[in-house]
């Protein structure tokens, strides 16, 4: 039911109560009121009557008279409680009367002067109001019947109710107008608050209701205002934390007390494998007995050390760390990259101490011998030489790894121009025909049409091209051929070297571009390489923001590329 019907219907319920209960009251109360007014009027004309009533006047004729004057019965008694005038009953009628002395009306008059009794007549046969006056030779009294009282009463009642239904009327229309200036709003308010609870935050309630109902709007409008306010802040704040923690690299995933996963970043999905939305099982984490063992501890309240475990063979450093309301935060950091880099530097010291070694070992054997003085001189020239080869080989050495250091910490920085290739290309061949004659190497240039000019720094191509034709001419036999090409490309510029050499293992492919990385040590060692130089071509490359490719072919040859981005805008 409406909140405006169950007002009116409130209304219509009091007033109707009230016009009862007002008829009800007002018969009782009139009827009693008239009655005391009844008596008192009848008591005025019994003592009327009884100042009438001497020895001379003829008892009888008297109640006669004055009952026809009054209208009102008249009966007239001795002191000895018998009827000696009564205007209804008049002869051999009022002689069969019996005796009056004992009618509580006449006793009381006698005993207080004023006598009244509401009682069936034995002698009229009907019920009447009696009031009794003593006199000084006897009892006067007067009655009448009560249906005039009632009369009275019922007009009166009557009355009341027609003045009741117009009340009610009235009443009906005032709550009506009530019951809608107070529910509007209320209405309004509900549903306001309904919105408000469904989380839209743009209703507000009109401010113009009256009293309370009103002081009840604005109160619900500023708790809109501050619950928009908050929840834009709570929003803002959850924004910039899932932001924070989605640039994370680390993975961070919340578990609940009921073992939900209930949150976890971009980071922790790729680290640990996840794909489920959130919220799902912790049980769908991965089956690592550490990685169990530690959120068992957590949600038990035991905060667990750093422990370093294994996912699909990458190694990832593991933080549980218990909340306050039964759940745990995990923190996994990814540590594949730092071992990674620990085994390369690993290889790098045991690489550098090994290429080091060599020369050092040989140098150091060959300054003893001619330290001894017990060598010929055409040995000691040998020796000089061999000294000499080995000391030129470590400076290539030291050389290759100074630049490769300065290139990777970003002191070398290049200067992109547009670089003349066929200049380049020849200047560098030239440079290394004498080798390429020495092992019977044909070493060609062929620069395609429309890739004359490329967006690089002319050092880093010129050095581009020695290391690699550098590298092919100690990996091709003798009667093989070298081709320095550069062609066009989209985008850019490839440029490289191809050569009939060797080849190189489809299982070293990856690897080739790493320092000291070999596909044949011994060979490459042999023929003086350091294991620098395709490292070296590697990072020149990429500084440009261009890449290096390799394709290879065991037996037959090696192409090594570098592309070149073209210049931007």
């Amino acid at each position: 039911m409406r909140l405006a019907h169950r007002l009116l219907l409130g209304a219509v319920l009091v007033v109707t109560v009230l016009i009862v209960a007002l008829v009800a009251l007002s018969g009782v109360r009139m009827g009693r009121r008239l009655e005391d007014l009844q008596i008192g009027q009848l008591t005025k004309e019994a003592r009327l009557i009884a100042r009438e009533w001497t020895p001379t006047v003829d008892a009888d004729a008297l109640a006669g008279s004055a009952g026809a004057a009054i209208g009102h019965r008249v009966t007239l008694i001795d002191s000895t409680g018998h009827v000696i005038g009564d205007s209804e009953f008049r002869g051999a009628a009022r002689e069969r009367l019996e005796n009056h002395s004992t009618r509580p009306e006449v006793m009381t008059a006698v005993r207080d002067g004023v006598g009244s009794a509401d009682r069936r007549s034995p002698s009229a046969g009907d019920s009447e109001l009696y009031v009794a006056v003593r006199s000084p030779y006897g009892v006067t009294r007067v009655s009448i019947t009560p249906a005039s009282l009632d009369a009275s009463v019922a007009r009166a009642r009557r009355d009341v109710l027609i003045s009741g239904c117009i009340a009610l009327i009235a009443a009906l229309a005032l709550a009506a107008a009530f019951s809608r200036s107070v529910s509007a709003p209320v209405v309004e308010l509900r549903d306001v608050a309904r919105a408000l609870a469904a989380g839209d935050f743009s209703r507000r309630p009109a401010l113009s209701a009256p009293g309370e109902v009103g002081d009840l709007a604005v109160a619900v409008h500023r708790m809109a205002e501050q619950l928009a306010s908050r929840l834009k802040a709570l929003e803002d704040d959850d924004m910039h934390m899932i932001a924070v923690i989605e640039s994370l690299q680390e993975g961070v995933i919340a578990v609940d007390a009921r073992r939900q996963i209930v949150r976890v970043n971009a980071s922790g999905r790729r680290m640990l494998r996840l794909t489920d939305p959130v919220p799902f099982p912790a049980d769908r984490l991965p089956r690592d007995r550490t990685l169990r063992e530690s959120l068992a501890a957590a949600l038990a309240g035991e905060s667990a050390e750093p422990t370093e475990i294994a996912v699909d063979g990458q190694s990832m450093m593991l933080t549980a760390r218990a909340l306050g309301d039964g759940g745990v935060v995990l923190a996994v950091f990814d540590l594949t990259a730092t071992r990674r880099v620990e085994a390369v530097r690993r290889d790098f010291v045991a690489n550098v101490s090994h290429e080091l070694k060599t020369p050092l070992t040989v140098i150091l054997g060959f300054a003893e011998t001619l330290a001894a003085g017990d060598v010929s001189a055409e040995q000691s020239q040998r020796f000089a030489e061999a000294i000499q080869s080995n000391a030129r080989r470590m400076q290539q050495i030291v050389d290759d790894l100074l630049d490769l250091s300065r290139i990777e910490s970003g002191g070398w920085v290049p200067n992109p121009v547009a670089v003349d290739l066929p200049t380049i290309a020849s200047e560098v061949s030239l440079g290394r025909q004498a080798s390429a004659l020495a092992k019977d190497v044909r070493l060609t240039v062929s620069i395609a049409s429309g890739a004359e000019r490329a967006f690089a720094d002319p050092t880093a191509v010129r050095q581009v091209y020695a290391n690699l034709v550098d590298n092919a001419i100690r990996h091709t036999n003798a009667g093989g051929s070298i081709v320095v090409f550069g062609e066009r490309a989209e985008n850019g510029t490839t440029i490289g070297v191809r050569d009939t050499g060797i080849g190189i293992a489809p299982e070293h492919l990856s690897r080739i571009f790493e320092r000291f990385y070999r596909a044949d040590s011994g060979r490459a060692r042999d023929s003086g390489g350091t294991g620098l130089g395709l490292a070296i071509v590697r990072h020149l490359v990429e500084a440009h923001r261009g890449r290096v490719s390799v394709t290879s072919t065991v037996g037959v040859g090696t192409t090594v590329s570098a592309f070149f981005p073209q210049a931007a805008g």
